[in-house]
């Protein structure tokens, strides 16, 4: 699983003129997920995204998770984090878990940051085309990768 995660002020997730999702002070959390992860990557890298200290503590330090802010998420399936551009110009999407696969691991993913935010998490909608509004904090951008655990 790979994921780019962004600490926002705003952000909303908008599918066919409709807002899906709106959240304010939080993390937008990016998901690409490949056919080869599993629960393991689901377990550590919510636990990551969970304990992930990028929020400013009372010296506006980096020192508090979205969990310590009580700060919301929304997480948004996207394939194209696993494109390969090596060849040619048109990105190849092959590393990609195909929807069979992908939409448990999306869902169960989901219920683990649930459980480990000890809140609902908002989302997109896996495979809709949506437009996804954000408003970087800081900027800080965040590229997490289960299988290197960088």
């Amino acid at each position: 699983m790979r994921v780019v995660i962004q600490r926002v002020s705003k952000a909303s997730v908008t599918i066919n003129g409709n807002v899906k999702s709106e959240i304010d002070k939080g993390l937008l959390v990016l998901l690409g997920i490949e056919e080869e992860d599993s629960q393991l990557d689901i377990e550590w890298l919510s636990g990551k995204i969970s304990r992930l200290r990028i929020f400013g503590d009372e010296n506006e330090t980096m020192n508090s998770s979205v969990k310590d802010i009580k700060g919301d998420v929304i997480v948004v399936s996207q394939f194209t984090l696993h494109a390969n551009t090596k060849k040619g110009n048109r990105p190849s999407f092959i590393k990609a878990a195909k929807p069979e696969i992908a939409v448990p691991l999306y869902e169960e993913f989901i219920v683990q940051l649930e459980k480990d935010l000890s809140k609902k998490i908002q989302t997109g909608e896996f495979g809709a085309m949506m437009q996804v509004e954000l408003i970087n904090d800081g900027p800080v951008t965040i590229i997490i990768d289960s299988k290197r655990r960088e």
